[in-house]
């Protein structure tokens, strides 16, 4: 009777520990997924790409996330960051022509942590004709929605990871850009863990983001273990300045089949200038 007992007892605490993974084993099993802005190559710019490309660079490979939402790359940047990150391949196209016109709203993924499902990734416009590249309503230029599917070496499990980039001017154009893309998320995944990425130009009390979170999504900015930490900000411009002003604008959402461990604003610098005028945000997360 004592040895059934103890196997009891061994089984019972084998599956708590199931339902509660310790911190160990959450951050072995657990998924970085980055979303940052790189702001377009204009030579312009008080830090151009060619003097702060390998601070991006080298900024992702520190972190290593298994994805990366981009935002704003140009072909060339983007070819750049390929040959930067030997482990990465990216999913995308330019927003300008459906090829290599245009921003991307790229995504990059590690080979090493999770492969590319055949077949799975698409580029969408947000607009009434969402296969072709256009803009409709009040939107200044045309904006794309990327995503894959990808399975997870380590487990197994298969996740669904979306980026986007809104338009900085059409208030109705980000208000229907949510739409679009809560229906193509449900349309595409399903009941399967999904991420959403990107630069959304909106702050967490306007009408796009209520869209965003009143359905099946939620802010990891809210809904992680560990509380935020970092900036409050993601966007004030390259110079970094005390006080530093500026708005949360960058997000990383996710539906109720992934658990955020913990979520950071990164702010890392280099002689008064950010690597890009939005800050990345960096998320852990575990797919339940």
């Amino acid at each position: 009777m004592k040895s059934i007992a103890i196997l009891l007892q061994a089984a019972i605490l084998t599956y708590l520990a199931a339902l509660d993974p310790s911190p160990a084993q959450a951050q072995d099993e657990s998924l970085g997924v980055m979303t940052f802005n790189i702001r377009y190559d204009n030579p312009d710019d008080p830090n151009p790409w060619e003097d702060r490309k390998d601070e991006v660079i080298n900024l992702i490979r520190f972190h290593e996330p298994a994805f990366v939402g981009i935002q704003e790359a140009l072909h060339h940047q983007l070819k750049d960051l390929d040959e930067g990150l030997a482990h990465y391949q990216y999913i995308g196209k330019g927003r300008k022509d459906g090829k290599q016109g245009g921003e991307y709203s790229a995504l990059l993924y590690d080979r090493r942590k999770v492969s590319l499902v055949p077949g799975s990734n698409r580029t969408i416009w947000l607009s009434k004709t969402p296969k072709v590249p256009s803009k409709n309503w009040d939107a200044a230029l045309p904006r794309i929605l990327t995503w894959g599917a990808f399975r997870v070496k380590e487990s197994g499990k298969t996740i669904y990871v979306f980026n986007t980039h809104f338009d900085h001017v059409g208030e109705r154009a980000r208000a229907e850009s949510a739409k679009i893309i809560l229906d193509a998320i449900a349309e595409t995944a399903g009941d399967q863990p999904v991420v959403l990425t990107g630069d959304f130009n909106i702050v967490d009390d306007s009408e796009p983001y209520r869209i965003l979170t009143s359905s099946f999504l939620s802010d990891a900015y809210y809904s992680t273990d560990l509380p935020h930490t970092g900036a409050e900000f993601t966007y004030s411009g390259f110079k970094v300045t005390i006080p530093q002003e500026g708005r949360r604008i960058d997000y990383i959402f996710t539906n109720d089949r992934v658990n955020v461990i913990k979520h950071a604003t990164l702010t890392s610098f280099r002689d008064g200038y950010f690597p890009s005028d939005h800050l990345p945000v960096l998320a852990y997360i575990m797919l339940r």
